[in-house]
């Protein structure tokens, strides 16, 4: 695994790069087809847009794992505020690794990339929800994360449907 890692790059997407764009949509899309994904490929106007969206939305940010030069992980986050600590929460919307190049470390390095990243946001906490069966609750506590203060009860409204 070291040697691995050692040609491992993680880094903030260049969202103005087209072809960087559509390296992240490509991953993005290879992680909706998943059964822990969406089960299903992007919609093709959710692929045509994601990329501006993302690049023009204040509190997003994508970051790529570049294994070798190739996209093999990303993560995107987004910049939150906690009003009892009075200070910055960077919210771990999505990360994924593709399928061939898991239980090599990529996602444990991209979640301690992104603690740096958080911390040098001035971040109090990163937050994540994650599904049940979603086999990378292990990895997610091998980082660190655990249930937060109290038991909380997270559920969702879709405002366009």
């Amino acid at each position: 695994m070291p040697h691995v890692l050692q040609n491992l790059v993680l880094r903030e997407a260049d969202l103005t790069d087209p072809d960087e764009g559509a390296q992240l949509v490509r991953l993005i899309d290879a992680y909706a087809r998943e059964p822990i994904g969406q089960g299903r490929p992007l919609e093709p106007e959710i692929r045509a847009r994601l990329v501006n969206d993302l690049r023009d939305h204040p509190a997003a940010r994508a970051d790529l794992a570049l294994l070798d030069g190739a996209p093999v992980g990303y993560a995107i986050t987004m910049l939150s505020y906690s009003t009892f600590k009075a200070a910055p929460v960077l919210n771990l919307h999505d990360i994924a690794v593709l399928a061939e190049h898991r239980g090599l470390g990529i996602g444990k390095a991209l979640l301690d990339y992104l603690d740096g990243v958080a911390r040098s946001l001035g971040c109090c906490k990163m937050t994540l929800e994650v599904r049940t069966d979603n086999p990378a609750q292990r990895l997610y506590e091998r980082a660190g994360f655990g249930p937060g203060d109290v038991d909380e009860y997270f559920r969702t409204r879709w405002c366009n449907d």
